[in-house]
């Protein structure tokens, strides 16, 4: 079975055992939750497509760690005015695992 969600104003897409980078959750490692806002849900040939979201359907999923993501490097420049600035950022994500996908 496979789902589109939508999970901290993006969308996922994944299979059931699929593990994916989201953005962080405020779920502790080895717990789990619900994702309600499914927008997509493919079963073989049959296809369920919500308007926008699929009623009593939902991503059961797990928590695996915490961590930070690689340093994006962020460069200003202006020319001819010795203006440079460089910063870096890390963002934060969780790594969960899909267990199971719930359609209607």
């Amino acid at each position: 079975m496979y789902a589109v969600f939508q999970l901290s104003g993006f969308q996922f897409a994944a299979d059931e055992g699929d593990v994916l980078k989201v953005p962080q959750q405020s779920v502790e490692p080895g717990q789990t939750f619900d994702i309600n806002e499914v927008l997509i849900i493919r079963d073989g040939d049959n296809s369920t497509i919500g308007t926008p979201l699929i009623e009593n359907a939902s991503v059961q999923a797990e928590v695996l760690n915490h961590g930070k993501d690689d340093k994006v490097l962020v460069y200003k420049y202006k020319r001819r005015t010795k203006y440079r600035r460089t910063q870096g950022h890390r963002q934060d994500y969780s790594e969960i695992k899909v267990n199971k996908i719930i359609a209607p």
